[in-house]
């Protein structure tokens, strides 16, 4: 039994991985904009299917990789450019219903370029499953865990170690006096939306080889993205890596000792609860309200 639950939580340590990636997105762009992009799902889904597509195609897989993000980031630009930064004196409502917009259309566009049919993507390395008291983890899972502290890692050496990552902070406490001393927000806001594009991009990268890349992977890997970024706190970035964790390994703790219809809808039942007790998430900072 302990060992049964033992590899349920190495498990859910994999698949919270993965979700810590595209919360991480979430938060990028609601820290600078306020703005919630429930697009931040297809991100991933371009660079997976981009990355098996040319990987299919005899590319080695670190130009093939390369594109990939790449193409992430371009997409980002093109959603934030042609869609949001037209909007951005609309209401919060209009807003959401936007990046849901898009969330549709870049499936769509999944679908035009890539048809149904899923797509797949080797592993980085071969080699036996990795053994960790007793349980395992696909060599792949490290890959992932690996681009998760480069991704948190680099995250936290700009916000808080560089001149722009000071700005940024200092524009997000207090857009007014940012707008008064010439910080320019709007620049600010298109970057958030490359880099929440690029995380998904490689996010969608490293797990395509463990869950495969399909067009409509982005709607699944969004939904989960945004519960943990909602529940680790939607304004703090440790908190998406805490949310993501904890997710992956509630979910696979409940389809090992209930059933695989709860692993799959508890993630909702976590994010009524959180939304009731604690809006704020588990990391985030309370709201006073007058």
């Amino acid at each position: 039994m302990i060992a049964s639950l033992w590899q349920y939580v190495l498990a859910g340590v994999a698949v919270g991985a993965i979700y810590a990636l595209v919360a991480a997105g979430f938060v990028l762009i609601y820290q600078v904009t306020g703005l919630i992009n429930f697009a931040q799902g297809e991100f991933a889904m371009i660079g997976a299917m981009t990355a098996a597509s040319l990987a299919s195609g005899g590319m080695p897989i670190l130009g093939a990789a390369a594109i990939a993000v790449a193409a992430a980031a371009v997409t980002g630009a093109l959603c934030y450019l042609l869609a949001v930064r037209p909007a951005r004196a609309a209401s919060g409502v209009t807003l959401i219903f936007i990046t849901l917009g898009l969330d549709v259309a870049l499936r769509g566009l999944g679908l035009f370029v890539w048809g149904t049919n899923p797509l797949s993507l080797d592993a980085f390395t071969g080699g036996a499953a990795v053994t960790i008291f007793g349980g395992v983890l696909p060599p792949q899972a490290l890959w992932v865990l690996l681009a998760d502290v480069l991704v948190f890692g680099m995250l936290y050496l700009f916000f808080r170690h560089t001149y722009v990552g000071t700005a940024v902070r200092a524009a997000v406490a207090n857009p007014a006096i940012a707008s008064t001393f010439g910080i320019p927000l709007r620049t600010f806001a298109f970057w958030s939306f490359v880099a929440a594009a690029v995380i998904g991009g490689l996010g969608g990268v490293v797990i395509a080889p463990i869950t495969g890349a399909t067009y409509d992977m982005g709607l699944t890997l969004g939904l989960a993205g945004f519960v943990a970024a909602v529940l680790g706190g939607l304004d703090s970035l440790p908190g998406a890596l805490v949310g993501g964790f904890v997710l992956g390994i509630v979910e696979k703790l409940a389809g090992g000792l209930l059933s695989t219809g709860w692993e799959q809808g508890i993630g909702f039942l976590i994010l009524v609860l959180v939304l009731v007790v604690r809006p704020q998430g588990l990391l985030g900072r309370a709201v006073r309200r007058a």
